[in-house]
This record gives structure tokens, sequence and C-alpha cells, in this order.
């Protein structure tokens, strides 16, 4: 039992079967509210805080069915276990489209109740766990965790800010210890993805070999070890942000089927015969002067123009020597602090 008592609702209009369950759910330590119909339980779920609803589905006026896609319009992550006495592999099914967590008939054990109602407080913990990291790691990659007072970082931060907000594929320009990698981070968790997956990937650090794999995936039995088929890097990303660094490094020979990915928004993995929809924003990062390497022949000209559709140049330390002071703070409050850590 937690030591903050889970709130759960039940929505029932058989009084005795309403009055059982509170006594069971009570006896086991949890908070439990009781409502005789949808629009008595629609009230009292706007003015508190709930982790789990067990509703009937035949009630009078709005049925279990109504009130969970009524309750799923302002309470999306509670999870809601419907119950009744009509059960069917139908309802079954319709309720678990409309968002439902769990389906129980009646008439049903205790101990069946119980075991369901554990495990979805277990997911409702890990969601609200998983949201909370997610509110840290934003707040780690806010503006106001980039240490730069001088004119030139005002100017990156402003075009951040712009950027942040839209779809348009970014890179990154900038010398090794330009904080590359911390830009594209601040984009992604200051745009409308930042619920979704951040995803980075050192385009220079794995052989060309395994490149297209690590990237696009591969199906089972694309080549001799292929027991299993594997996600590429772009499905993980799926929804969110894949950060390609040093995409300068990049053989020509994978330049083909990353320039697809962004212009038809899919990719096929290795060895796949069908093309998988994707929906990525791509930030990618270098520290070439790509039109250099557009010149050598290192780079696709059609890839070129699709990367550096919004270019972000990072300004190096000796280009702002007033944040120099900041920097030098910031690193010592994060040195001692890792120390007072390490040492408790």
């Amino acid at each position: 039992m937690s030591d903050v008592p889970y709130s759960i609702l039940i929505v029932d209009d058989d009084v005795q079967m309403t009055v059982m369950l509170k006594k069971v759910l009570e006896k086991e330590g949890y908070d439990v509210e009781t409502a005789l119909n949808g629009q008595d339980a629609l009230a009292k779920s706007a003015v508190g805080d709930l982790d789990l609803i067990i509703s009937d589905i035949r009630m009078p006026g709005m049925d279990g069915l109504e009130f969970l896609e009524r309750i799923k319009g302002n309470h999306q992550d509670v999870p809601v276990v419907l119950m009744t006495a009509f059960g069917s592999i139908e309802a079954a099914v319709e309720s678990m489209k409309k968002g439902a967590y769990h389906y129980i008939a009646k008439p049903f054990k205790t101990e069946q109740l119980l075991s369901v109602v554990e495990a979805a407080l277990r997911e409702r913990k890990l969601q609200l766990e998983v949201a909370g990291l997610r509110q840290e790691i934003t707040k780690e990659f806010s503006f106001s965790n980039i240490i730069g007072k001088s004119p030139v970082m005002q100017e990156l931060f402003s075009l951040i800010r712009r950027v942040a907000r839209t779809k348009s594929t970014v890179i990154i320009y900038g010398k090794s210890g330009t904080g590359k990698e911390l830009v594209a981070k601040a984009l992604h968790y200051n745009s409308p993805r930042a619920d979704k997956t951040f995803v980075a990937f050192n385009c220079a650090a794995i052989p060309e070999t395994l490149l297209e794999t690590e990237l696009f995936g591969h199906a089972k039995g694309a080549f001799t070890d292929a027991r299993y088929a594997k996600r590429g890097l772009f499905v993980e990303a799926d929804g969110g942000t894949l950060f390609l660094d040093e995409i300068g490094d990049m053989p020509v020979s994978i330049q083909g089927k990353l320039l697809r990915a962004i212009q038809e928004r899919e990719i096929r993995p290795v060895g796949a015969t069908q093309d998988i929809k994707i929906d990525v924003r791509l930030v990618a990062a270098t520290h070439h002067d790509l039109q250099q390497l557009l010149k050598e022949g290192k780079i696709r000209e059609d890839l070129y123009f699709r990367l550096n559709v919004v270019p972000i140049n990072l300004p190096e330390l000796k280009d702002r020597k007033e944040d120099i002071p900041p920097l030098v703070r910031h690193f010592i409050k994060k040195i001692c602090r890792r120390e007072q850590s390490e040492a408790a």
C-alpha cells in the first residue's frame, strides 16, 4: 500500500454493488468515492485527482461506454475498468477500442477484481513517474540551463525558440565541444514533440556495413545473422526527434536512403518488401563545412539542400569570452553537487 492512498471512483447504479466494492477496496487501503450514474461520476471526477475508475457498462441514461468516452476526454491517462453482468466478446472489444484498461464480467471473485485493480494502479504509478521524468528532462534542457549571456548566445536562443515550434529539418554547425547535442535536445524539449522520444546517433561511430540497418532496421532473414527483425532508429524516434550527429561522415552509399526518408517520410528496412510510414523531425549536426564536402563529392547535392533548411551556427568559446565566468561558476557548482552526492 502506498503512503498516500490511491484514489478510486466506483460508478454503478446498483447501490449494493457500490457499497460492497467500496468496503472491499477501503479494506485494502484505497481512498474510494462512489457515484450512481455517469453524470454524477463526471461531476466528482472534475473536483479531485483520480488514479482509477471502475464503472458498470449497463446503467440508465449515460451507459458505461459513453461515460468512458466522456471521462477519457478530461482524464486521458486515468485507467478505467469496465464491469457488466452482460459480458460478451463484442462489448469487451468495444470497450478496449474506446480506451478501457480492462474488462471484467459479473459475477467476479474479489481476488479477481483486486488483481486487476493492482495491475491498473501499477501502470498508473508508472505513467506518473514517466511524466515526472519528462518534466525534469524538459527543465534540464530548457534555455536557462544553456550557459550564455553574450549577445551571440542570446541571438542563438532566439533562433532556437522560433525553430523549435516548427517541423523544419535543422542542421547544427559547430566545432567539437560547442554543444551541438545540447542544442538538439533544446530544440526537441521545447517543441510540440517534447513528450515523444529523442534519439541521438553518431554517424561516425559505427562501420558503414552496419549503418544502414542501425538507421532503417532489417527484416528477419535479411542476411545470415538476421535471426530476428530489428527496429531502426527512425522507427524508434517515430513521433519524436532523430538527432544525427556528424552527418558529414555518412557514406554516400547511405545518403540516398536518408534523402528518401526525409522526402517521402517513409523507410524500408533492409530485406523488407514493404515501406514503413514515419513521422520524425530530423536534426543533424556536423563539424565539417558541408559546402566543401559538396565540392568534393562527399555529400549529395539534393541531400545537402534537404538538410540545410534551417542552419544553426554555434560560436566557439573564443568568440564569446564574456561567457567564460558564468561557465566556470556553472561547472564548479556541478562538481560540488556531484562530490556531495558521492560523499553522501
